[in-house]
């Protein structure tokens, strides 16, 4: 039991934001998001929601991105940069998007932003931010690690930071007050799996569950998140003089996201038939594990290292 001390009283969350199709081919959000903006006027959300297709040129093409990566161009440099017709079109996205939800570091962006994403590694369900003491984000983590007979009970649910600076921060979920992507995967682009939505699905209600018992003045118990810090990318061994890849994730690491990897374990298999082995010196954990969309990006892999974090107790500050 939390001393009275470390309660934290937080505002309302009176403006939350879900985004989806920041990335055309990542289905699962795309339409989720369209089935909420069916209902989005019937006035069953007792909160103030707003629903966003990020990318729709890109959703409609079911393609990643149309010219840029939409989800690199929210740091406060491209949102402040000047665009004109000849601009990249996700350029000019982001800053109507900002426009939408922000201004990015401003008293009137969104509470929470919400943005929806899949991957085709063997992540489960991820809550990826910018902040390892953002309380309300690890407590809506942690209540959906605690979901009990749902649809997505037997995914698992992880808290992943990024220790980038807010100024440098680049994807949507920044402009938020708070924000995260929830990240669910394995799978694969420009499909749908229906367990996959179900529990994107699932991961919104419990959220969206979570703000309602929150702005009612709910006090939600303190405790401990797991979070797993991101320390750097690996690139695939390559051909040093045209930079083509010379291996690929080996089997005993492919589907192991956030199975620790320790020195000397295999990490690739070149095509000549050799093990490579990781060469770090300390153990880490892999997640986003041969992510599709990340080959243009030069990474294999990322590497994490987990801590637990105490949360205080919150609950809101409209409570007398």
């Amino acid at each position: 039991m939390f001393v009275e001390k470390k309660r934290q009283k937080k505002k309302e969350m009176s403006r939350v934001a879900v985004c989806g199709g920041t990335h055309g081919n990542e289905l699962a959000g795309v339409y989720l998001v369209r089935e909420r903006l069916k209902r989005r006027a019937d006035g069953t959300e007792p909160v103030s929601v707003v629903t966003v297709m990020s990318n729709p040129r890109a959703v409609q093409l079911c393609v990643r991105y149309v010219e840029t990566d939409l989800n690199r161009c929210f740091t406060r440099a491209t949102l402040s940069a000047p665009v004109s017709e000849t601009s990249p079109y996700e350029m000019i996205r982001s800053q109507e998007l900002n426009a939408l939800l922000g201004p990015k570091g401003s008293a009137q962006a969104v509470d929470l932003l919400c943005d929806l994403h899949n991957t085709t590694a063997n992540t489960g369900l991820c809550l990826i931010t910018y902040s390892d003491c953002d309380w309300i984000c690890l407590h809506i983590c942690k209540h959906l690690q605690a979901r009990t007979n749902t649809k997505m009970a037997s995914t698992p649910v992880r808290y992943v930071h990024f220790d980038i600076p807010l100024n440098e921060a680049y994807s949507l979920d920044s402009v938020g007050k708070h924000g995260f992507a929830m990240e669910i995967g394995p799978q694969p682009h420009s499909v749908v799996r229906s367990v996959i939505f179900s529990a994107m699905q699932e991961g919104v209600q419990l959220m969206m569950d979570w703000i309602c018992q929150f702005n009612s003045g709910t006090l939600f118990e303190g405790g401990w998140v797991d979070v797993y810090t991101m320390v750097k990318n690996i690139d695939y061994p390559r051909d040093s003089e045209t930079h083509v890849i010379t291996a690929a994730v080996h089997p005993n690491l492919q589907d192991r996201d956030f199975c620790l990897l320790h020195p000397g374990d295999p990490m690739f298999l070149s095509f000549s038939g050799e093990t490579l082995r990781y060469k770090g010196k300390e153990a880490l954990y892999p997640f986003f594990i041969n992510e599709g969309a990340y080959y243009e990006k030069g990474i294999a892999l990322s590497l994490a290292r987990k801590r637990r974090v105490e949360i205080p107790s919150v609950r809101s500050e409209t409570l007398r």
